[in-house]
């Protein structure tokens, strides 16, 4: 119980770090891409609320609907293989002691190891080889849209505060560091809760970070001139 209440705990900080990051890249754009355009702060700072409002609500529903729909499908996952295992034990035997071998394993000690783990729960185990998941580690899909609906905000309020805050003449170039400083370090933490490359985490979301203040920025230019 333990391990399945450390997997869920992980996906949920998963999803509350990707929420941040989202708010922090989707602010960024929009109140840079005002700013490019106009040098008025009350348009810029309520641009950066009204977006962060918006993808507060997205983020949020977003969550919930994605995690529902994954649910929805393991669930369907799990009813398949129960009629499996009623109607042909043997073959789904077979198929986790195959599976065994195909990882290395030796057929001695892959037969042992399917028949420890099918007289332990023959569920848990077919589903886990077939689709890969534990049909007791499931993501609440109200934690994740409410982790999305505290993070999203609370990531928001960095570039908010940069652009609004920092003196005219700097105020574009610190929102600039600000967010990639930031960026990094979304990047980071997503990276070891996804147990990923960590540098190559960092590289990808504040290149991409950069990209969109560019091209908003570039297009509020354009547009306030």
């Amino acid at each position: 119980m333990k391990k399945e209440n450390l997997a869920q705990k992980v996906n949920i900080l998963r999803a509350a770090v990707m929420g941040a990051n989202d708010g922090i890249l989707s602010v960024a754009g929009i109140v840079i891409g005002v700013a490019g355009a106009s040098n008025n702060n009350f348009a810029i700072f309520i641009s950066g609320i009204a977006g962060m409002l918006a993808g507060t609500v997205s983020m949020a529903m977003g969550e919930y609907v994605s995690v529902n729909t994954q649910k929805d499908s393991q669930r369907k996952a799990i009813i398949q293989q129960k009629a499996s295992l009623a109607n042909d034990y043997a073959y789904e035997y077979e198929f986790v002691k195959q599976k065994y071998e195909a990882k290395g394993i030796a057929p001695a000690l892959a037969k042992k190891a399917t028949d420890e783990m099918m007289a332990k729960d023959a569920l848990v185990t077919t589903v886990r080889e077939r689709f890969g998941f534990d049909p007791h580690q499931f993501t609440s899909p109200y934690e994740a849209a409410i982790s999305s609906m505290i993070s999203f905000p609370i990531g928001s309020l960095l570039p908010l505060a940069a652009i609004t805050l920092f003196p005219e003449q700097y105020k574009i170039l610190m929102t600039f560091v600000a967010v990639i400083i930031a960026l990094a370090l979304t990047g980071y933490f997503a990276a070891i809760l996804s147990k990923a490359n960590k540098r190559n985490g960092i590289i990808r979301n504040v290149i991409s970070g950069t990209l969109t203040m560019l091209v908003t920025y570039g297009i509020g230019i354009l547009v306030g001139r």
